[in-house]
């Protein structure tokens, strides 16, 4: 296909497609899926190889969050029977992250429910880096807290934080539509703090909530601008009793898809396959490992993954490799402090209107319910984690 040539070509260059190019990508065929998979394959190995990127979460404080994102379990007025705790301790965070450690995981995402954190918040996870970091030698720690104040990126970096997370989720458009008790614009501030603050940007989406190809391609693009060095792609997990229950709008062949529109989009980033890949690409995730360089070993944050050991597996026998502590995640251009004006994964971003139609998801099926597991081990518990 030229469309593929075309793409494959722009990102070795790092050029940034077109929308309609990006579009065109989410409205291919399944006869001609592999093709896209290759093709968006060949970018990835050319910045990445075929290492892949293993991150473990830790939920540091679960449930009863006061924002009103519709997607989430720990939502307010969530009735999903999910733990439900306050602050973990530094140490116990720190039992929590070697576990995943141990289970090959270079980076810990230390993950807490709420608006954002209050400056006796950030002192209460800054000791916690710092306990993780003198017990894991070489370990990496992204922080998700929610919305930043001023200076709190700052104090954070301080302690030992090398990322940050922060998601956009959707497309501005339709954010409203998903979150009211804060904007998008809100979000787009926590990822520039981030920046500012030296830490390594981590932002991403979930696809799934009923938004159409536009509102994906939008939000990749945004993301693009922002310049983020990680862009985790979730799938939505239709947790019962939060409104987006019955939203079962996803294929393992549109989740393909939508890996490699965002590796073409975003060539030289760390793309991750987060939440929702058991549940929605299921026997497909081998395939999702040429297009993503990066995954979740083992649990999320409420829900259950498959089995760490099986993570490990999987990669090894679809003939890709574990990243080691001793290798650089990102290529050397962007290493050394980012694309920036250069081309990388930001500046040239362009807004506009695509004049492909938007195209509905494929039939999903009858939903997959068996396959969501509320996590009942782990942080939080006295139940060993998976890792």
């Amino acid at each position: 296909m030229d469309l593929l040539n075309t793409l494959v070509d722009k990102g070795l260059r790092r050029e940034l497609p077109t929308r309609d190019e990006a579009l065109a990508v989410l409205a291919t065929s399944d006869d001609d899926l592999l093709d896209v998979v290759a093709a968006a394959g060949k970018v990835r190995r050319h910045w990445f190889g075929r290492r892949v990127k293993l991150n473990y979460l830790v939920n540091l404080k679960s449930g009863l969050c006061p924002e009103d994102c519709s997607y989430c379990s720990q939502r307010l007025g969530s009735e999903a029977g999910i733990l439900k705790y306050t602050w973990l301790k530094p140490d116990q965070a720190s039992d929590a992250a070697a576990a995943g450690v141990a289970g090959g995981a270079k980076r810990v995402c230390l993950v807490a429910s709420g608006r954002g954190p209050t400056d006796r918040d950030v002192d209460r996870v800054s000791e916690t880096i710092r306990t993780i970091k003198e017990k894991n030698e070489g370990v990496e720690v992204c922080a998700c807290l929610g919305l930043l104040s001023d200076g709190q990126a700052e104090r954070l970096r301080e302690a030992g934080a090398d990322a940050y997370n922060h998601n956009l989720n959707t497309s501005e458009a339709t954010y409203g539509d998903i979150t009211t008790t804060h904007t998008y614009a809100d979000r787009v501030d926590t990822v520039n703090k981030a920046h500012a603050a030296g830490l390594s940007a981590c932002s991403g989406l979930i696809a799934g909530m009923g938004e159409t190809d536009e509102d994906l391609v939008d939000v990749v693009f945004s993301l693009r601008e922002l310049d983020p060095d990680s862009v985790p792609v979730n799938f939505l997990i239709p947790f019962e009793g939060t409104p987006l229950a019955k939203e079962w709008n996803l294929t393992p062949q549109r989740c393909l898809r939508i890996l490699a529109m965002t590796r073409f989009v975003c060539p030289d980033v760390e793309v991750r396959i987060a939440g929702g890949r058991e549940v929605h690409l299921r026997t497909m995730q081998p395939l999702a490992l040429h297009l993503a360089n990066s995954i979740f070993l083992g649990d999320y944050l409420t829900s259950e993954g498959q089995a760490g050991k099986a993570d490990l597996e999987m990669i090894a026998d679809a003939g890709f490799e574990v990243e080691g502590t001793d290798q650089v995640t990102l290529p050397e251009h962007r290493a050394a402090g980012g694309c920036g004006s250069g081309g990388g994964c930001g500046s040239e971003g362009s807004e506009g209107d695509g004049v492909c139609g938007s195209a509905p998801a494929a039939p999903a099926g009858e939903p997959r319910t068996d396959l969501v597991a509320v996590r009942r081990r782990g942080a939080g518990t006295d139940l060993a984690p998976n890792a």
